[in-house]
């Protein structure tokens, strides 16, 4: 059988090459035989890069015709760089492989015979054209497009689904498979009324997920309305957006669909705060659609979290919406609390703590009305203590007498009062020092300010005779509750939650509920709730809704519980349980977190911490603000100022018993009472005590003044 003229010159070629390509880098290394290897062997890698980003067919065959040229460079510049004829004569076996390679393969007369000579045993065929779509019977040829008559002659064979006609089709670039349809109905005059998304789909063999019917608005020199329809026809581009979603597919589909977390919202832009850790997504939703509706824990699960982990947060402003996803909850976080971060602004405010979207959570020691009341409200453990000692160093540092009085004493509580003008334990002690304040009411609605004039307390105007008083009441409901003095705790509380702002006294209560149920009133409930920034934290479960029902809060803005901890759990409980082992104890971090109630709707934070252990001292002035001389004198005169842990002087709560009562036991004192059961002298009286000064002359009648 003859050879191939291009067969036998590749094999001369390779023949005479091997010897040459072996000895010239060693024979003489700056021959031009080695430049001119290199060369050959430099355009055989350009080939290799054109083969590769070519979008033709055939690459592969490409890169083998280069590389003879590329493999002959390489076994040069390895004979140059070696020793001699290198390490056991390798230069000469190289070239000879290259050879061998060569005359085995022979790719540049393989791939000619390829191209420009037909094979033997089988002759080629003559190309034949393919035959045009023929017309469409249904409508008349008008010219279209060779893409619209081939989906045209598809769409009849299919039987015209919905009765209809193909106007235009539309490929989509990129998308072999993906098309756009322009219907119109196949009877003049008559609406499209049968044309489903499963007809389509059938007649494409696409999933119907794959098929969007919309409506034509008219333009100009195009007719629109019930007679015709657009269909997109989109599996690639669909199955793309499953596979490679971009940032807006993916939020479209599982947060702002129908039924999803956020419906209607539009992706606007996604912000990663690498040095907070955090990852913040902002939507749009419609101005039409209202304010925008969240399910935090289907949010949650479409940001593959869980609720109760405490890594996500959503802040809603207008019809815009924010959700921060941090790597680790920022609730489970110690935030230390700092001299610099308790001093009151200008304002009177300073920060409390922190939300869980990262901004610092303030409180205030005075409003537009007046001094601040508050409320601080959690159950044993849950860092009211803490809490109350951020306050109270607050109001320190802004110039305020502090007063303290708790029902039962506690360390934290007796490091608190060495900071304050006066500290005191139990119901006896609290009543007294609610007395005082009753009094300073009057005294001080009656000092003249420097202008001459009396006016009602205003920190931004200069001239004030006296500083603001902030009293804490730590445990007041407890103290309430006392057989004795609970009633006239509770009622003097009352007053001084309605008038005491006027006057530059704050009253701050704090306790573990404020149910109207356990002894705490409509009434100083919301005189302080309107007065102050309430904090609650650490609620049970199922104590949120009434509790922040007895704050006002609507229905529709009550938040979830907190999770009981917000560490996740750990890995492994699988192995565990087949092991036989014990989970592993829960990390009881929740202290110091909960909600602060500055607007409508509750926010979660986590308050500062002050380390008792390591001593307070840093977080205070080095002085304590007294009453002024004046007032002290006034207290005295009244018989109110005193050293209020002495045991009840005689006259102070009524006059004295007069002997046994018919049992022959000690009647009791007068003024006291259980609240619940109604008895009292203030309580009897109540409904005429509307002034300060009504209540001052109550006091001084029980105590025979």
């Amino acid at each position: 059988m003859s050879v191939p003229r291009s067969v036998a010159l590749e094999r001369t070629l390779y023949t005479l090459a091997a010897p040459v390509l072996a000895a010239a880098p060693n024979l003489s290394p700056d021959s031009p035989v080695n430049t001119v290897v290199q060369l050959a062997g430099a355009a055989g890698i350009g080939g290799w890069v054109l083969a590769y980003k070519s979008d033709e067919p055939g690459t592969g065959r490409k890169i083998l015709r280069w590389s003879p040229l590329v493999l002959a460079a390489a076994v040069d510049v390895a004979a140059r760089h070696t020793h001699g004829w290198g390490p056991w004569c390798l230069d000469a076996p190289l070239a000879a492989g290259w050879a061998a390679a060569g005359l085995l393969v022979m790719p540049f007369a393989r791939h000619t015979r390829r191209h420009h000579r037909p094979a033997l045993a089988a002759p080629v065929p003559a190309p034949q054209l393919q035959p045009a779509p023929a017309p469409s019977p249904a409508q008349p040829d008008d010219g279209a497009d060779p893409f619209t008559r081939q989906v045209r002659w598809l769409w009849e064979n299919r039987g015209m689904p919905g009765r209809t006609i193909v106007v235009k089709a539309t490929p989509h670039q990129g998308m072999p498979n993906d098309l756009s349809l322009l219907l119109r109905a196949s009877e003049a005059g008559r609406p499209i009324s049968s044309l489903t998304q499963e007809a389509v789909a059938a007649a494409f063999g696409v999933d119907i997920t794959d098929v969007t019917i919309k409506e034509v608005v008219r333009q100009y020199g195009r007719e629109g309305g019930p007679a015709w329809k657009e269909v997109d026809v989109t599996p690639d581009a669909n199955e793309r957006r499953r596979k490679a979603p971009t940032a807006h597919e993916w939020w479209a589909d599982r947060i702002g669909a129908a039924g999803g977390p956020v419906p209607g919202s539009q992706f606007v832009k996604e912000v990663r705060d690498s040095k907070r850790k955090v990852t913040h997504y902002i939507a749009q939703v419609p101005d039409e659609m209202g304010e925008p509706r969240v399910n935090q824990h289907a949010l949650a699960a479409a940001l593959r979290t869980k609720y109760d982990e405490g890594r996500l947060f959503v802040t809603v402003d207008g019809s815009q919406v924010l959700v921060s996803l941090w790597d680790s909850s920022p609730l489970a976080q110690v935030f230390p609390a700092t001299r610099e971060l308790l001093t009151p602004d200008k304002d009177g405010r300073w920060v409390t703590g922190y939300l869980g979207n990262g901004q610092p959570a303030r409180n205030r020691v005075y409003t537009d009305r007046g001094a601040a009341h508050g409320i601080f409200v959690a159950p044993s453990g849950g860092g009211k203590t803490q809490l109350m000692g951020l306050h109270v160093a607050a109001d320190a540092l802004w110039g305020a007498v502090v007063m303290l009085a708790t029902e039962a004493p506690d360390e934290k509580t007796a490091a608190l009062g060495r900071h304050t003008a006066r500290y005191g334990v139990g119901p006896l002690y609290m009543v007294r020092l609610l007395r005082v304040l009753v009094a300073l009411m009057e005294i001080r609605g009656e000092m003249p300010w420097e202008d001459g004039q009396v006016h009602e307390w205003d920190p931004t105007r200069p001239g004030c005779p006296y500083r603001m008083l902030s009293a804490y009441l730590d445990e007041f409901l407890s103290a309430a509750r006392d057989g004795l003095y609970g009633t006239e705790i509770m009622d003097l509380a009352e007053l001084v939650s309605v008038k005491g702002r006027k006057y530059g006294v704050g009253l701050k209560v704090a306790g573990q509920s404020i149910y109207v149920q356990d002894g705490f009133t409509q009434l100083l409930c919301e005189n302080l709730r309107d007065n102050c920034i309430p904090v609650v934290l650490k609620v049970a479960p199922k104590k949120v809704g009434d509790m922040f029902k007895a704050l006002g809060i609507a229905p529709e803005n009550i938040p979830d519980p907190l999770p009981r901890s917000f560490s996740p759990a750990e890995a492994g409980r699988i192995e565990r349980v087949m092991r036989g082992e014990p989970e592993p104890p829960a990390d009881s971090n929740t202290g110091g977190a909960g909600w602060i109630i500055e607007a409508k709707q509750p926010e979660v934070l986590r308050t500062l911490f002050m380390d008792f252990k390591a001593g307070i001292d840093c977080y205070f002035p080095d002085t304590v603000a007294t009453l002024t001389d004046y007032e002290i004198r006034e207290l005295e005169a009244r018989g109110l100022w005193f050293d209020w842990t002495e045991p009840p002087r005689p006259g102070e709560f009524g006059p004295e018993p007069q002997g046994e009562d018919e049992d022959g036991d000690a009647a009791a004192p007068k003024g006291g009472g259980n609240r619940r059961g109604g008895g009292g002298t203030l309580a009897a009286r109540r409904d005429a005590v509307t002034s300060p000064r009504q209540a001052l002359e109550a006091i001084k009648n029980l105590s025979g003044i």
